[in-house]
């Protein structure tokens, strides 16, 4: 695994196209080695390896999602008359970006 240290930790910002005081980046690189510890303790657990990943905390045999019917969807004639604007037969949105 490649070392964290604040080289690393500036780079990434940097990359990410954000900057931080250099407190912080001792904070943060503070808290990847307590991270990397609890890490390393997990990874020590004999076992560990054998046993599948969970996807769920719990059991689950209910769901509690609705059955979709299949339907026929609506037209491009059906849908552009509830629209505000429409050109070129698409529905034309405001400008969000300035």
């Amino acid at each position: 695994m490649k070392e964290v240290n604040k080289e690393v930790l500036k780079d990434a910002a940097n990359r990410l196209l954000f900057d931080m005081k250099d407190e912080e980046y001792d904070t943060l690189l503070n808290e990847f080695g307590a991270i990397q510890h609890q890490l390393n303790l997990i990874g020590n657990i004999k076992g560990v390896d054998e046993v599948s990943p969970m996807t769920f905390p719990f059991d689950v045999t209910i769901t509690y999602l609705r059955e979709d019917e299949p339907e026929t969807p609506l037209s491009q004639k059906d849908v552009l008359k509830n629209a505000h604007d429409v050109k070129d037969g698409q529905i034309k949105l405001p400008k969000v970006v300035g």
